[in-house]
């Protein structure tokens, strides 16, 4: 019932008026659709992709990337230049560009207000503070920003609210204009990796989180192109540009060779962005209405078009010639990301870190084919995953193979037999080794994609004697049983931030428990390999401790990681501009709509 009334509203949307606010030209509105729910739009309390994908275009950091350039490089954005950088890597200067503000707000009490570096230290602060829950603290932490952590240790001890006013060494406003970080020990990639992400660490106004108090989720506020104008939880979501945004032009470079972002480039060079004036989204958690709304013109592009009808929509990897001949534009990519199910390590049955919980990972990793996961759930749009570190990141080896992705249920039986869990009562299902039954639950969600995928699981299982119980909720509630640690298996999607395959190893990291580290997962061994890579360089050094990282990953299996997907997006001919981003979430101020060829706009 929920996806057919956002698809309702999202054609009663078409009927109203079409007059931008700036000019008596038709309102250019991007309509798309979310395959799942938003959670909310404060940066520190997000870890869904697709709340970031909101706040990416609302708050704004120093520093962004290019939005054509593959390899990836970094631009300034609110900051006035490059960092000045000292030579142990401990030190980092920014200069913060004068005469930028953040969007107009009630908290403002009607006065402009310009982004300073205070706003900056206030905003990693809010990481800081234990009563904010900061899922991507972590990130915060790798940095080992000098007196950070021992300021949010301090409120965590004395359970005292955390002190905002006290000064930290580590991160300061040496004056209006300019920030400082310091580190305790190197960190070469520290302005990639916590200044250059919009979704997580745009600047946020203290006045607007002490205005909005508990309701600061619903109401974000910050520099960026988009402004929030209307909120239907789990439903539908607007967007209007930001009418004070200043004035910024489309910037990239190309690489030499890449066609399709020359073209793009040679059409919107210069153009002031944001392009559109109005977004709109519908949250449609069912593929075939979401895959119809855009066939029927509802939507002028589809994200991710799914799996089910992939090759009525890209047979062979190109667009369909019906497709084709309406004038669409697809857009493949091998994303930066993977497909993982989190095994609880907290967990009685499944958890642990003895020998027969292990084996019991591995061979439940054994019993399950990932290709055929691949060619018939997802269709063909991914390829075998061989570790917890993704494409296009630092670390990512496509000649490494292991364990992983392999499919043997005559091994896994092997293992289970080995470490006791046989049929002990004759029921025809195995037990664990104390004789209890040995029944799992694999939290999923109620969409055809993890239905099919559920189905593979619980005959996979079901093949080596293992029975399944399948709990259906909704993401968020799945993503709250995790970081809560209720769960014993979850399926989720992981998608890297910056080029660093650090990132990703988070996941694994143990002062990242319950947060990026779903699992709970806690090796002295490889948290001391992951803290001495934070402060290494680039080079053959690193990425021998990265192999040595993707070995442990795949001994102790916290997570079973399954593919890095390929990602068809399909633009309507009126839309054009969309390159899928790699590394960060912002997108809508680099496409253009045109409203005299669109059939879905009056």
């Amino acid at each position: 019932m929920k996806h057919l009334l956002a698809a309702l509203a999202a054609c009663l949307s078409l009927l109203a008026p079409a007059q931008s606010a700036h000019s008596a030209e038709p309102v250019k509105t991007l309509r798309y659709a979310f395959r799942i729910a938003e959670t909310g739009f404060d940066p520190p309390r997000l870890s869904d992709i697709y709340s970031r994908s909101i706040t990416a275009h609302i708050f704004e950091t120093l520093y962004a990337f290019d939005p054509l350039a593959r390899p990836t490089r970094l631009m300034p954005l609110i900051a006035a230049g490059e960092p000045e950088i000292s030579a142990d890597f401990k030190t980092f200067t920014i200069k913060v560009k004068p005469g930028i503000y953040f969007a107009d707000d009630p908290a403002f009490k009607g006065k402009k207000r310009e982004v300073t570096a205070a706003d900056f230290v206030y905003s990693i602060k809010r990481f800081a503070d234990p009563a904010t829950n900061a899922q991507a603290w972590t990130s915060y932490e790798d940095q080992d920003i000098t007196g950070l952590g021992e300021a949010r240790n301090k409120a965590l001890k004395t359970k005292q609210p955390f002190s905002y006013d006290t000064e930290i060494a580590g991160v300061r406003a040496l004056d209006r204009y300019t920030l400082q970080i310091k580190t305790n020990g190197p960190r070469p990639r520290l302005i990639e990796s916590i200044f250059a992400g919009n979704d997580l660490y745009g600047a946020v106004a203290r006045e607007v989180v002490e205005f909005y108090g508990d309701k600061i989720m619903e109401h974000p506020v910050g520099t960026g192109p988009f402004m929030l104008k209307e909120w239907r939880r789990s439903s539908q979501m607007v967007f209007e540009r930001n009418p004070d945004y200043r004035e910024r032009h489309y910037e990239a470079q190309p690489a030499p060779g890449d066609k399709e972002a020359e073209a793009i480039y040679a059409k919107f060079k210069g153009r002031r962005i944001p392009m559109v004036d109005r977004v709109v989204i519908d949250v449609i958690v069912e593929n075939q209405p979401r895959w119809l709304a855009f066939l029927n013109n509802e939507h002028d592009f589809i994200e991710r078009v799914p799996e089910e009808f992939i090759t009525q929509a890209a047979p062979g990897g190109k667009l369909a010639p019906n497709l084709a001949k309406r004038g669409m534009h697809a857009v493949f990519t091998l994303a930066p990301d993977m497909t993982l199910t989190c095994f609880n390590l907290e967990d009685p049955v499944i958890g642990g870190m003895t020998p027969d919980k292990i084996a019991l990972r591995r061979a439940i990793s054994l019993a399950f084919d990932v290709r055929k996961e691949i060619k018939s759930a997802r269709r063909g749009q991914g390829v075998p995953a061989q570790a917890p570190i993704v494409p296009n990141t630092s670390g990512y080896d496509p000649a490494f193979k292991s364990e992983m992705s392999d499919y043997d249920p005559a091994r896994a039986k092997a293992l289970l037999d080995m470490y006791g869990y046989v049929d002990k009562d004759g029921d025809g299902w195995r037990d664990l080794p104390d004789g209890s039954p040995l029944i799992l639950t694999r939290n999923t969600e109620p969409n055809s994609l993890s239905r099919a995928i559920d189905e593979l699981w619980e005959k996979a299982l079901r093949n080596v004697g293992i029975r399944l119980r399948v709990k259906i909720q909704q993401w968020p509630e799945n993503l709250k049983a995790a970081q809560a640690g209720n769960f014993q298996m979850w399926p989720v999607g992981s998608t890297a931030a910056s080029s660093d395959g650090q990132e990703a190893m988070q996941r694994l990291y143990g002062p990242a428990s319950g947060t990026q580290n779903l699992p709970r997962f806690k090796d002295a061994r490889f948290d001391a390999m992951y803290d001495r890579m934070q402060a290494m360089p680039d080079g053959p050094e690193r990425d021998a401790l990265f192999r040595e990282a993707k070995r442990i990953a795949v001994t102790y299996m916290p997570y079973k990681v399954h593919a890095h997907r390929i990602l068809t997006d399909i633009e309507q001919p009126w839309m054009s501009g969309f390159r899928r981003p790699l590394f960060w979430q912002d997108f809508w101020q680099f496409v253009d709509i045109d409203p005299g060829r669109s059939r879905s706009h009056p």
